[in-house]
């Protein structure tokens, strides 16, 4: 979870469960950049550092876990904090929050606040196809079933503690995630048509289950932006977009592409020099100029929460 502030009181942002990357690094995210282009001034403190403390919790803060998602099993496996303890945290900061601001001007800024969530991608990448018992015992239609009630019951915590106008980011093409073709693109030119395949349904089931809450809950926005189409035209026409590569990160071999052991600073690895033309930064995150053309791409979809 992560929280900006727009350039002026009431409106405030907070968003929810962003993976930032944890190397050492310049990179930012789409939805870094996607509250750049709505207009924020800054972007929010991890809740967690000493930082986000008296007058700074007013602008925000970010509750992000790498490696976290919307399978609580998965995230706890791999030392992240879940959705569900992302909300205990929320509620901790409320309380943190009315002791700065009073309990009236509190409130006011939870409900007129920006909230922004992205999961999913770790779920499957990281969890569900390399897990053998998972995939074994679920379809990839049944597990994203199994994610979107996770979704539903975070959207309906968030919104009975006071969150009224969310964003979530749906699935990137994951089958042409350098990650994906290291791992079971099995050396051929283009994507993974099946986990790209398992994307496109479930954002699907995303939208679907978003439309129905808007149904139930009122007084409710919620806005599903649409990484899958952008991303994957840029992939597809990378040269037409700016960059050279679209197939492995610039952070990485394109052989084995593992984040946390050729995106560190002691890696072997190392970096490309020119990360601006990758279209990647690692093997699941994209550039930081991918990122740009991504918030661009989306800005038009944000007004609807503003």
């Amino acid at each position: 979870m992560s929280g900006g502030l727009l350039p002026t009181y009431p409106h405030t942002s907070a968003s929810f469960n962003f993976p930032v990357s944890l190397t050492e690094t310049n990179q930012q995210t789409v939805l870094k950049r996607k509250t750049q282009s709505l207009g924020f001034k800054s972007f929010p403190l991890p809740y967690l550092s000493p930082e986000a403390s008296g007058k700074n919790l007013l602008i925000g803060v970010n509750f992000a876990s790498a490696a976290s998602g919307y399978d609580e099993n998965a995230a706890l496996s791999n030392h992240a904090l879940s959705l569900p303890q992302q909300v205990g945290l929320f509620k901790e900061y409320q309380a943190k929050l009315a002791k700065v601001a009073g309990n009236e001007k509190s409130a006011s800024i939870i409900k007129d606040a920006l909230y922004l969530l992205s999961a999913g991608s770790g779920d499957y990448l990281q969890n569900y196809y390399i897990n053998p018992y998972i995939n074994k015992l679920y379809t990839a239609d049944q597990y994203g079933s199994m994610l979107i009630a996770a979704f539903t019951t975070f959207i309906k915590d968030i919104y009975g503690l006071g969150a009224r106008r969310i964003g979530v980011t749906s699935l990137p093409p994951l089958g042409c995630f350098p990650a994906a073709l290291t791992l079971f693109g099995n050396h051929q030119s283009g994507c993974v048509s099946k986990i790209n395949t398992d994307a496109q349904a479930f954002n699907k089931k995303l939208n679907s289950a978003a439309e129905s809450l808007k149904k139930q809950l009122p007084d409710f926005r919620i806005v599903i932006f649409d990484i899958y189409k952008p991303l994957f035209d840029v992939i597809n026409s990378p040269s037409k977009n700016g960059f050279m590569e679209a197939r492995k990160g610039c952070c990485g071999t394109g052989t084995v592409e593992t984040t946390s052991l050729l995106c560190n600073p002691k890696s072997l690895g190392g970096s490309c020099s020119n990360a601006t033309q990758y279209v990647f930064w690692d093997s699941v995150h994209p550039s930081e100029a991918a990122n740009k053309v991504l918030a661009d791409a989306l800005i038009l979809q944000g007004f609807a929460l503003l």
